[in-house]
């Protein structure tokens, strides 16, 4: 059997601090004989020096490019916009199959070298779970961060911080008045880290799921004070919110925060904005009055960057374990084959040499 020989890549945006990978993991991985390169990353939460006494190749920012046709890129997310050829695996959350802005181009780049995308989005089981997520982090720094700016207490620019003092800030205060909040997909990863979030911060949310989303209660919806929105659709479904909702005049819906942050994709479940925010300016005004504020961060676990790489590196441990082309990996890999044939994207043959 030829050597797995996994490549870590530094991640490109400045406000990515999480890894697929933690240190104690890639000693558990070097231990059973996997080759992990690792690049070296100043904003990687954990330090170059604690893959290096686990025994990693340690390698500069950005050297996957010149990696051995046969390593496997793992990084988490968006790759850098050179080369223009992607020749190697690259497993990552590549958002290019629900015709995203960019996702052909980048599916046309895979095409192009020969290269593979494995989309960890859609590295799933035999009933369709995904093995490894970051959605109960997502939910719950979505819910506190709603929670932190309907209270006033949202701090700027965003920085990370740990699980302890972020639950600090949230407890209630004498003075705060009590609000109604609302979780659609309530069920799922996202959803149970907002109800948790909520909690914590001594709210106790209405939670919606399958069943109250088909008939949807528009005017229940907007009577909520917050909203954090968990859903990932998969197929097109009536959106929740629209413009006219925005401009209801009974509307008491104040903040909005969306986990999902599917903007540019035709399953957006919540079309009323079309750009993301940003760490440095995480809240934008939808309407001035009454006011609709919105939170849509695409990276939210990264605000938690120790606590939610740690669960994700144990869920994806032995999918890296038993890496192929078959299995879960092979129904990622079936995906890519298809968006780039939904796409008519020819696809080279890929080499090893």
């Amino acid at each position: 059997m030829t050597e797995l020989h996994v490549w870590l890549r530094h991640e490109v945006r400045s406000t990515e601090r999480r890894t697929p990978i933690v240190p104690s993991d890639a000693r558990r991985l070097v231990a059973v004989g996997v080759a992990l390169t690792v690049e070296d990353s100043p904003q990687r939460i954990f330090p170059i020096e604690e893959y290096e006494e686990a025994g990693c190749r340690i390698a500069p920012a950005g050297s996957w490019v010149s990696a051995p046709r046969d390593a496997v890129v793992i990084g988490l997310k968006e790759v850098p916009d050179e080369p223009a050829e992607l020749t190697h695996h690259h497993i990552s959350f590549g958002h290019a199959y629900k015709r995203q802005p960019g996702a052909e181009a980048l599916l046309r780049r895979f095409a192009a070298g020969g290269g593979a995308l494995f989309d960890l989005e859609y590295l799933v089981d035999e009933h369709g779970r995904r093995l490894a997520a970051f959605g109960f982090w997502a939910g719950y720094l979505a819910a506190a961060l709603a929670v932190l700016q309907h209270r006033g207490r949202l701090v700027t620019p965003l920085t990370p911080t740990s699980k302890q003092e972020l639950d600090a800030v949230l407890q209630p205060a004498p003075e705060d008045e009590e609000f109604t909040a609302l979780v659609i997909g309530a069920l799922g990863r996202s959803g149970r880290g907002a109800r948790a979030a909520f909690r914590t911060a001594g709210v106790e949310p209405t939670c919606w799921d399958l069943e109250e989303t088909r008939d949807l209660d528009r005017p229940a919806l907007l009577g909520h004070d917050v909203m954090v929105n968990a859903v990932l659709a998969t197929t097109p479904v009536p959106p929740f919110l629209r413009d006219q909702d925005l401009d209801d005049p009974t509307r008491r819906l104040r903040t909005l925060c969306d986990v999902t942050v599917d903007v540019g994709s035709p399953l957006n479940v919540l079309p009323v904005y079309d750009r993301t925010t940003e760490w440095n300016e995480p809240v934008r005004r939808l309407r001035k009055e009454p006011p609709l504020d919105l939170i849509a961060i695409d990276n939210l676990p990264s605000l938690l960057p120790r606590e939610s790489s740690t669960d994700f590196s144990a869920s994806l441990l032995p999918q890296i374990l038993d890496f192929g082309t078959g299995g879960a990996w092979g129904r990622s890999l079936d995906r890519f084959h298809q968006a780039c044939r939904e796409l008519g994207i020819e696809q080279r043959e890929f080499r090893r040499d």
